[in-house]
């Protein structure tokens, strides 16, 4: 695991690198308004995909590792072409959706005329986020390494875009087309990257070939993928539907002070994700071979030094204090202390979930998972516009903080209660 992780994250370093340039220049060039607007517009695609989309990476990694385990390529490839159709079919009809849908959310978003005429083809946008299926099959082969590169391909893109409009001269419409070519290439490399690990897995498998029935077969195949499809969309939903909400009640110039400091404090968030990426494999390997006593020790060893290793990194965001957001974005990014101590928490309780989650789900037990995400990100969610009128962009925050720190003694919890009662083997 420790050695998955570190190669997601030499990909991350690169890209977190390339990514704190780009956004000085971003912001300090736009401002706080039109920066807010730049993030409006990306926001309201992501979570349009992220609703819509159907993530192929769980059903490629939990049954794809068992495939790979008996050494059948055939099923292998059987499951993989099935999520590959799954999930462009529902890609397809998010950009269709979110296209038709900018002339209604748009002018309440407070969007510029620049913001509406780009906001149709930037619906492309969505595909940055269809991209799941590879990203398993990457995993099943274990070519970390590869999703690691992959980290930095969107940087990459919006480093040298930004450069360039930057230089020409150009505003918030030239931004907006430089995130826009950085979601495409996203998503298409994810899935050139994937055809590496189908031919070190399968090279004896055509790409196209037969892939339905699985839904049929008694293994669990279809509910395990819908619950944790659904699981990921409802974890995906409050990280994107919030900056949209303050953006709804506040206005662009609030949706821009929050998104600069989320994006400060990305240092202790993509680390969740990664560690979530690099332990889920590994534990589905052990939960296929049986090793549940070391399932156990691994992730509650990971959970602890996550957190240990993270507790530091919220002091020193906390004693940064109003200096941090007006460094990174220019004069008319004021303030933030509180609000960005509030989100680092957040995100400090999202890294010690993260592979307690992925113990549940390696474990065929998505729907745990799914019930905590129901609770915090649904059933919590109307705190969100009331902390907002009672405390303004200070209650985005602490909402967040109460959404992660329920979730991860939730998670806990069921994680401690599951593990001593380890489900049977599934059949294939």
């Amino acid at each position: 695991m420790v050695a998955n992780l570190a190669h997601l994250l030499g990909g991350k370093a690169a890209a977190g690198l390339m990514s704190l340039v780009y956004l000085i220049i971003v912001a300090r060039t736009l401002g706080v308004r039109d920066y807010g607007m730049l993030v409006l517009v990306n926001s309201y695609a992501l979570f349009v995909g992220s609703l819509l989309a159907f993530s192929g990476f769980h059903g490629v990694v939990r049954y794809g590792s068992l495939a790979a385990a008996e050494n059948d390529p055939a099923r292998l490839a059987r499951i993989v072409r099935f999520m590959a159709v799954v999930e462009l079919g529902f890609g397809l009809l998010a950009v269709l959706v979110t296209a038709a849908a900018v002339p209604l959310v748009g002018p309440r978003l407070g969007w510029s005329p620049d913001a509406m005429r780009i906001a149709v083809p930037y619906s492309l946008a969505v595909l940055a986020t269809v991209r799941a299926t590879p990203q398993g099959l990457l995993q099943v082969a274990g070519r970390f390494d590869l999703i690691g590169i992959h980290q930095a391909v969107s940087p990459t893109v919006r480093l040298f875009g930004t450069l360039i409009i930057w230089t020409i001269g150009g505003g918030l419409d030239g931004f907006l087309l430089v995130w826009l070519l950085s979601s495409v290439a996203e998503g298409v490399a994810m899935w050139a990257l994937g055809l590496i690990a189908w031919r070190k897995l399968m090279a004896s498998e055509p790409l196209r070939g037969p892939w339905r029935g699985l839904l049929r077969e008694p293994t669990g195949f279809g509910r395990f993928i819908l619950v944790t499809n659904l699981d990921i969309t409802l974890r995906e939903l409050a990280p994107n539907l919030a900056p949209l909400t303050i953006g709804w009640m506040l206005g662009p110039v609030a949706a821009g002070l929050l998104s600069l400091a989320q994006r400060a404090t990305t240092l202790l968030d993509q680390p969740s994700k990664l560690l979530s990426q690099a332990s889920y494999a590994v534990l589905a390997d052990q939960v296929a071979h049986g090793r549940f006593d070391q399932l156990r020790h691994t992730v509650w060893r990971s959970a602890t030094i996550a957190g240990a290793l993270a507790a530091p990194i919220v002091v020193a965001f906390w004693a940064a204090g109003n200096h941090l957001l007006p460094f990174l974005g220019g004069h008319t990014f004021q303030g933030g202390a509180v609000i960005v101590t509030l989100i680092a928490g957040a995100r400090l309780a999202a890294l010690i979930a993260s592979p307690i989650a992925a113990g549940l789900t390696a474990l065929g037990k998505p729907q745990r998972s799914m019930a905590v995400t129901l609770v915090t990100n649904l059933a919590l969610y109307p705190l969100l516009p009331l902390l907002v009128l009672w405390l303004g962009l200070h209650g985005a925050g602490l909402h967040a903080l109460f959404q992660n720190v329920i979730a991860t003694a939730m998670l806990i919890f069921f994680f401690a209660k599951d593990a001593r009662d380890p489900p049977p083997r599934p059949v294939s």
